[in-house]
């Protein structure tokens, strides 16, 4: 029997488990305080729907389930044998097309437009290395059947509200460094109609934009040395890189202009949008973060329709969040839209930053555990936990016959102090001395 954790996936242990849990709290009770209710879904879903979703690349990486029992025999004695055969399921990759089946099934039932939460488990078949896991823990917060602009700009305050609860004790958390994060905000309507009024064919827009959304990473030079090799129209990379080259430099990063870009929009009414949603968003966030225009993002997955937001921070590479609309994928299930927008909290990566800092959580109550020998009376052990607990988290523990190995053992385990009794009488000591 093997003990460790199958590759991308891991066991967590209580120190980390504590962390996780109190940056959980702390985002469940911003979102409920907001008037999100929080659902389930199972980790299980039908493969038509998976595969049917528009996950984009997410789609290569769903774990499938065999069928069972008599539909696997027959499955195996077809000719040919097939994938798409012998699996009639699959792991949900995100919570967002667990989501819409759910609303399908059950939008009668539900309040309109429904604000909601999930916090759960995802899987996906990646190559594990640091940062990508086959497991992982995603947090969103979506609203569905509200059309107007006002959806996306109440989940970008709710999450940064959110993301801000987790720090807001900066006085015993000073080294903490990605409370300066910026909402990075696009829209890619706004986006195809640039690109089509620079040169690039229609058909060739979600090519162009898989390119375009790596400004961040390979600049304007790797953005035109990408477009040259799958051979565009010279005078349609030379327009995107000149657009790209006139922007102003600021300490932040690129900020670009929205009305250089919306200008070029063929639909007034979408650029209107775009700059309400960012604008709104400048005014509500009292400085406690950034909100900048950044016409390259586009995210992966192809059931976005419109508005798109990610949250980056300038000390380190990646994200810490990200969604957007997709006002489509509800009515593949009941055929009517109905608009849908969504955030995605980066728990993981959150989880990951903090553990690497010297972050403390605020007011956790010092670990004691209560140390008794047999000839104490236990209802004496339990009722002096019940005192201690006032102030500590306490543990009962009975005294090992050394106790210099049981110290240490406590230390590593994170208690700061401990109580042992001496017949009916107990001392309180720290283990910190």
């Amino acid at each position: 029997m093997k003990t460790n954790a199958l590759k991308g996936m891991k066991d967590i242990l209580p120190k980390e488990q504590r962390l996780r849990d109190y940056v959980q709290n702390k985002i469940l009770e911003v979102y409920k305080a907001s008037g999100f209710e929080r659902i389930s879904t199972p980790i299980l879903e039908d493969s038509e729907n998976l595969d049917k979703s528009e996950g984009g690349d997410n789609l290569n990486l769903i774990f499938k389930v065999l069928k069972r029992g008599e539909k696997l025999e027959a499955a195996l004695a077809a000719n040919p044998v097939n994938e798409k055969s012998l699996s009639d399921m699959g792991l949900r990759y995100d919570l967002t097309l667990p989501l819409t089946r759910f609303y399908a099934a059950h939008r009668n039932e539900l309040q309109f437009p429904f604000k909601v939460i999930q916090t759960d488990r995802v899987y996906r078949a990646e190559r594990p290395q640091k940062g990508r896991s086959r497991e992982f823990v995603q947090c969103d917060i979506d609203i569905l059947g509200d059309k107007s602009c006002n959806a996306e700009v109440e989940l970008i305050d709710v999450t940064a509200r959110a993301l801000l609860s987790i720090i807001e004790d900066k006085k015993s958390n000073e080294a903490l460094f990605f409370d300066n994060f910026i909402i990075n905000i696009n829209d890619r309507r706004v986006l195809r109609n640039m690109l089509e009024s620079m040169g690039f064919a229609p058909d060739t827009l979600d090519s162009v934009c898989i390119t375009f959304d790596k400004l961040d990473k390979i600049g304007i030079d790797g953005i035109k040395t990408e477009l040259e090799e799958k051979q565009f129209p010279q005078n349609a990379i030379k327009e995107l890189v000149d657009f790209c080259s006139n922007t102003t430099i600021s300490a932040d990063g690129t900020e670009f202009e929205v009305d250089d870009v919306v200008k070029k929009c063929n639909d007034k009414s979408i650029g209107d949008d775009l700059k309400y949603i960012i604008n709104t968003v400048k005014k509500i966030s009292n400085n406690d973060y950034k909100v900048r225009y950044c016409p390259s993002l586009v995210r992966g997955q192809g059931y976005y329709t419109g508005v798109v937001f990610e949250i980056t921070n300038p000390n380190f590479g990646g994200a810490i969040g990200g969604g957007g609309r997709y006002d489509k994928l509800i009515g593949k299930f009941i055929g009517e839209d109905i608009p849908a927008v969504g955030f995605s909290i980066g728990f993981e990566r959150i989880c990951s930053l903090l553990q690497d800092t010297t972050f403390e959580i605020p007011n956790e109550k010092r670990k004691l555990a209560l140390l008794y020998d047999e000839e104490i009376e236990f209802s004496k052990v339990i009722k002096k936990a019940e005192e201690l607990r006032k102030k500590y988290s306490v543990s009962i523990l009975r005294k090992a016959k050394k106790m210099g190995p049981m110290f240490g053992m406590l230390e590593k385990q994170d208690y700061k102090d401990f109580c042992i009794n001496k017949g009916d009488e107990f001392i309180l000591k720290s283990l910190e001395n």
